[in-house]
């Protein structure tokens, strides 16, 4: 499970370096400046949570047994691709049937976070 949340970690902070540049060398003379904020965030959160997912497969490292961690990374998989995926369509394809899954990807980033804090007081060595 490290070794996927790490490489999958890379794979969408790579994605979300790659929407960057398109945002800001491609998208931004094509979509509105409201379009365009939500673009922006989508990109954000991905390149956060990118990160958290490594966090949370160089931890699993050193606690293999940690519950929490394993959980902790998969809220934030699920949630890079319900919240900036579904930011990302709005942006690009407008409101639709995928506007209703960022709820649900930024109830799950708040789990992931609250999973870090959780493995932070329950893994000791």
């Amino acid at each position: 499970m490290d070794r996927l949340f790490v490489s999958l970690g890379g794979l969408f902070g790579a994605a979300g370096v790659i929407g960057g540049a398109l945002g800001a060398h491609v998208f931004e003379a094509r979509l509105d400046a409201d379009a365009l904020a939500v673009y922006q965030t989508a990109v954000l959160y991905c390149l956060l949570h990118a990160m958290m997912l490594v966090v949370s497969g160089l931890r699993l490292r050193q606690f293999p047994a940690s519950r929490a961690l394993r959980l902790a990374g998969a809220a934030f998989g699920v949630g890079i691709v319900l919240f900036s995926g579904s930011l990302l369509l709005k942006a690009l394809w407008g409101p639709g049937w995928w506007s209703g899954l960022a709820p649900k990807g930024g109830s799950a980033f708040i789990a992931g976070w609250l999973l870090i804090a959780l493995s932070g007081w329950l893994d000791t060595r």
